[in-house]
């Protein structure tokens, strides 16, 4: 078998544009006419210009045409480590390239897993997880204004099914990392003690933060919460810096969270071995793809930490996170920003209920586009 053509698509998403509002597909043939599919994340939901994607569209066109076509679409690992290191513009990992070598990767296994007639988590040890624990960010509600509210949306949440939620109390600002004052510190706490009055220990809350926080910020916000026991303390400092998260880390009982923003086991090793983390939220889309998602994983596995990976993108790199998830013994929680077209662009939807998400059976990603579905939201 060998890759013969890739082809682009962007893709307009519906309201509120979970993912971005254009969202980029790929498609990568062979010659025996099974076709994968892979998604280049855009993730900037405030993005209107269909120009800003050229550049990423071009790129895989680039990559494609160098390492890919012409390839036996099995040799995964040879193409992956071709795309990566075999010029020096993408030896060094970054948020412009990563992507694109994790788009192409996902189509590749995509393309295996049809040809084998498997899931692809059938094809990395297996099914560990008959479903998998999800979470989203609790819903805007006027809570940081009215702490009392958190506690309402928290009950309709654990009414509804869910065990975990995540929320920003401190709304991103400028600078970055950036002095939380006092005042906002305990507006927080409030938050917090509006959700255990509520629901009890029934539901775990996240703290997001976004990286906004200087280092002696993020120590006093988790001295301040700590009595509510949060699931995690997400990118407490901007994550560049990993021994200033270790040192957050060190200062608190609550697990650090942090991935989202890092590229290859080269990175998340580096968290690891620092001690800066122990909630790695890797995203499928933007560290590598899915081979180097589960190494990750399984890099994780060794210091006992769990992976709870990111989500905020379109519908197929969440197929392939959750392909991941599904065979990862450390899974912990996936998060869940699922839009409208996410429900829609499938013949046969990711099943997201009752606080889980339910592994599909079918072959390779397990999702099949409704063509009608992808027609109407084409652009090019």
């Amino acid at each position: 078998m060998k890759v013969v053509d890739i082809k682009t698509m962007v893709v307009e998403n519906d309201p509120p544009y979970r993912g971005g509002r254009y969202l980029l597909f790929l498609e990568i043939a062979t010659d025996e006419g099974i076709v994968g599919l892979g998604e280049r994340i855009t993730g900037n939901t405030y993005s209107s210009r269909l120009g800003d994607l050229k550049s990423q569209i071009s790129l895989i066109e680039e990559m494609a045409h160098l390492y890919v076509i012409g390839e036996n679409p099995f040799d995964i690992e040879k193409i992956w480590d071709r795309m990566y290191g075999a010029r020096h513009d993408f030896r060094h990992p970054s948020l412009q390239a990563t992507p694109v070598i994790s788009a192409i990767e996902m189509a590749l296994w995509d393309i295996v897993g049809k040809a084998t007639n498997q899931p692809i988590y059938n094809l990395l040890g297996g099914k560990y997880h008959d479903k998998l624990r999800a979470y989203a960010y609790m819903p805007e509600g006027g809570f940081r204004e009215n702490p009392e509210r958190a506690g309402e949306i928290a009950a309709q949440l654990l009414e509804e099914g869910n065990s975990a939620c995540k929320l920003d109390p401190f709304m991103p600002l400028y600078p970055i990392p950036r002095d939380i004052p006092l005042w906002e510190i305990e507006n927080a706490a409030k938050i917090f003690e509006s959700i255990r009055d509520a629901v009890g220990n029934k539901m775990e809350v996240g703290i997001g933060t976004h990286g906004q926080l200087t280092t002696y910020s993020a120590i006093r916000v988790a001295d301040y919460l700590e009595p509510y026991h949060p699931f995690w303390f997400e990118e407490p400092v901007p994550p560049e810096n990993i021994d200033e998260m270790a040192r957050v880390a060190a200062h608190t009982s609550i697990p650090i969270a942090s991935g989202e923003r890092l590229v290859t086991k080269y990175e998340f090793a580096q968290v690891l071995e620092k001690k800066a983390a122990q909630i790695i939220q890797l995203d499928v889309g933007q560290c590598g793809g899915i081979t180097e998602a589960k190494k990750i994983a399984g890099i994780a596995e060794t210091h006992y930490a769990m992976i709870a990976p990111h989500m905020y993108c379109g519908p197929i790199a969440a197929a392939a996170a959750i392909q991941v998830d599904t065979c990862s013994p450390n899974f912990l929680i996936q998060e869940a920003n699922q839009g409208p077209l996410h429900k829609t662009i499938f013949k046969e939807p990711l099943v997201f209920e009752n606080g889980y998400i339910i592994p599909p059976t079918g072959p390779g990603l397990g999702v099949e586009f409704d063509e009608d579905v992808l027609k109407r939201h084409l652009i090019e």
